[in-house]
């Protein structure tokens, strides 16, 4: 189902390289990961989250700190028991792991993200799953691929999105609620500004369901609190001193998540082809 992303021509794959009918060749790597993201649709010379970055949120994610939201997630997606699914943005594959193994074996899951990095690490520990380095603002894969998505946290195209989505195809979209990590923001502002929890339209596609997930975590260890802090863009607001006296006195913190659930409008669906 990959196109090329030079030329949006199908992807055919002979031996160890996926080519098109234009001649652009992409190597797939011993992983089992294929980078789709070509020089002109990078930002930077190594876009997305480095290896620190990508070590840090493994740590913290393998604690079980969110599994509660993977299992949300999860159940979400078992709904409406589809047979292909895109993990956009996956990262290292935490949650495109915990899918796979509550899929169905005859569905497919694939997994893009810009960190190369990032696929690297989620291809070697989940070889089952198709991952790819690609953008998410073009999409590396056919018009009708996907009965759902799976957005958490991640940058997307809403015109992409509808494209790669087959018809009444679902996006399952996970962001920060209103008091996500507020102990954070209290130690750094003086007023602190709450995450908004007014539904995001998403032109083309028709909201159906909202899940708010929300609990106290309990640090178990201060590490698993560095670790967190690393994962989020609040951490550069901290000083270095500053930050080991919050993660030092810090025994809990509030978890806050917005699940929402989107359908493919039938006005905006793109007609599959024709066999």
């Amino acid at each position: 189902m990959y196109i090329c992303p030079l030329c949006r021509q199908p992807l055919q794959l002979t031996g160890r390289q996926y080519g098109c009918a234009s001649r652009h060749s992409f190597d797939l790597a011993k992983e089992g990961y294929v980078n789709l993201l070509p020089v002109q649709q990078k930002n930077s010379k190594d876009p997305g989250d480095n290896k620190l970055m990508i070590e840090a949120r493994r740590a913290f994610l393998q604690s079980a700190a969110y599994q509660p939201l993977s299992d949300a997630v999860n159940k979400l997606v078992l709904q409406a028991n589809p047979a292909k699914i895109l993990d956009l943005g996956c990262g290292e594959g935490y949650y495109s792991g915990r899918l796979q193994q509550a899929l169905s074996p005859a569905a497919g899951l694939c997994g893009i993200d810009i960190s190369k990095a990032a696929i690297k690490y989620a291809a070697r520990h989940y070889p089952d799953i198709r991952f790819a380095v690609a953008s998410a603002y073009q999409l590396p894969f056919a018009d009708n691929s996907f009965d759902s998505v799976i957005r958490i946290y991640a940058p997307s195209d809403n015109p992409e999105l509808q494209r790669v989505l087959k018809p009444q195809g679902r996006l399952i979209s996970v962001n920060p609620g209103p008091n996500h990590l507020v102990e954070m923001k209290q130690a750094v502002y003086r007023e602190v500004k709450l995450h908004s929890d007014v539904i995001k339209e998403e032109p083309g596609l028709v909201h159906t369901q909202r899940q708010q997930l929300s609990y106290r975590l309990a640090i178990t260890e201060p590490q698993q609190l560095d670790n967190l802090l690393q994962m989020v863009p609040l951490a550069w607001k901290f000083s270095s001193e500053s930050r080991q006296a919050f993660v030092a006195a810090t025994q809990s913190i509030s978890i806050d998540f917005l699940l929402d659930v989107y359908q493919l409008s039938e006005a905006t669906a793109i007609s599959p082809p024709t066999v």
